[in-house]
């Protein structure tokens, strides 16, 4: 076989397409895996693992200073800005270095350079041309910076790359949106030491998550202010000018994080050349296929779920099917309404399927039951009684069906991959009620919530 023939080509090397290259590797496909940067893409170099490296940080520093109550008394906490920063690149270089060795281990050909979909089953990379008889695309996404008057060339202004590595905790931290990435940072520097102010255009922050735990989420950060249902109108260096109905404000910073979200990379690879389809993504059905024959797409660069664990799965169901064309009836299929979501903040938050404000909006009847955290032990044990937490569940009020779990407070992520699988399987309320959570642990308050739905 031609050292420039492959059986799949994959373009990008983030979660997405170095699981995917794994897959196809070990299950003996000729594999190439094109990237442009750095392998592991922006989730393991600039996103989330630095990032929840950092937060991991904070929480220590927090814990540190709040011990007392738990009987043990923590003299001239501080925090080492700069071992912190240390810490998060160690963390990443051996994670991306795991990456290299796995693709290793899998056969894969890592092909470092710029890549371009010329046609179905042909990439250029750097001047040398490969074929193929499948393409993966998944060349993720990029920060969204909208084109508001002072964006240009200001030294003020940092996207999620650049909050990462910041010389210095700044004094003060303006950010520009209230999702996952702003909610984040904003936790995360409050709790260092900065004087953060959020502002979002929503009523609400983190606009994926039911309204009232939204709300419980926002009043836990009780160190960051909150401007809502504001509009940003310009920058002015460090100055950021909105506006709220007809008031003008203003708020001054060291620092702007424009944390507006993200946006498919669907430019300057070929997509359009090439004749796929985009709607804000690289359009895909439920098996990833695209609208060009053996051509796939994974990932952020769907514009359907940006979140990793989301392309993990992508790229699975991608390999499966270019496995085994029959792999749809298997159910290798996604099933977008099951991606659960989690926002690392302090307090954590995560859930899974509809939410109570979803229903309402749809018109849809549905039973609902919240329970607070402080009914498990052991959250209790390590959190004390004051701590913010509450798990809420929607259940079809005809079948029973479990449609969504949410839960805020600490563990949330570590326990919403349970919940998922109740969804997943289609589980009903009485099917949950008979699961067995060990104790204690903080996940039974899913069950606690089970059980409080009445039905």
């Amino acid at each position: 076989m031609s050292d420039t023939h492959f059986d799949v080509i994959v373009l990008g090397a983030g979660p997405g397409g170095y699981l995917a290259a794994e897959r196809l590797g070990h299950a003996g496909k000729k594999v190439a895996l094109v990237e442009e940067q750095y392998l592991g893409g922006t989730c393991l170099n600039v996103g989330c693992i630095p990032t929840k490296t950092l937060l991991n940080g904070a929480k220590n520093y927090l814990h540190a200073k709040e011990a007392s109550q738990f009987g043990v008394d923590a003299q001239g906490v501080a925090v080492n800005w700069t071992q912190m920063q240390a810490w998060k690149d160690q963390v990443v270089k051996g994670l991306v270095a795991g990456v290299a060795a796995t693709e290793r281990k899998a056969g894969v050909t890592v092909i470092n350079g710029r890549g371009h979909l010329d046609a179905p089953g042909r990439v250029t990379v750097e001047g040398t041309t490969y074929t193929s008889d499948h393409v993966i695309i998944a060349t993720g996404s990029v920060p969204a910076m909208p084109p508001l008057p002072g964006t240009q060339d200001n030294p003020a202004l940092v996207d999620s790359t650049g909050i990462l590595s910041l010389p210095e905790v700044p004094a003060r931290l303006a950010i520009i949106g209230g999702g996952v990435i702003g909610v984040e940072f904003a936790s995360l520097y409050s709790t260092l030491g900065s004087q953060v102010t959020v502002i979002e255009m929503a009523p609400e922050i983190l606009p994926f998550m039911d309204d009232d735990l939204a709300a419980k989420a926002r009043a836990a950060m009780k160190d960051v202010t909150f401007e809502l249902g504001c509009r940003v109108e310009s920058l002015d260096g460090g100055t950021v000018h909105y506006s709220k109905g007809e008031e003008k404000l203003s708020v001054e910073a060291d620092v702007v994080l424009m944390a507006v979200g993200r946006r498919p990379a669907t430019e300057g690879w070929g997509a359009q050349e090439a004749g796929l389809e985009i709607n804000r993504g690289v359009v895909v059905d439920d098996t990833m296929r695209t609208n060009l024959p053996n051509v796939w797409a994974i990932g952020d660069v769907t514009g359907r779920s940006l979140l990793a664990h989301a392309a993990y799965r992508m790229a699975e169901i991608a390999s499966a099917n270019i496995l085994d064309p029959a792999a749809k009836k298997r159910g290798e299929v996604m099933r977008w309404h099951t991606v659960p979501w989690a926002v690392f903040s302090i307090p954590e938050a995560a859930g899974v399927g509809l939410t109570e404000s979803a229903a309402k909006r749809e018109g849809r009847d549905v039973l609902v039951a919240k329970v607070p955290a402080l009914m498990s032990g052991r959250f209790i044990a390590e959190n004390g009684f004051k701590a913010p937490g509450e798990a809420k569940i929607l259940v079809d009020p005809t079948t029973h069906q479990v449609l969504g779990i949410h839960v805020l407070g600490a563990y949330a992520a570590e326990m919403i991959w349970g919940a998922q699988a109740v969804l997943e399987m289609e589980l009903t309320v009485e099917d949950l009620r008979q699961v067995v959570f060990p104790h204690p642990t903080v996940s039974e308050v899913i069950r606690e919530a089970a059980w409080a739905v009445k039905l």
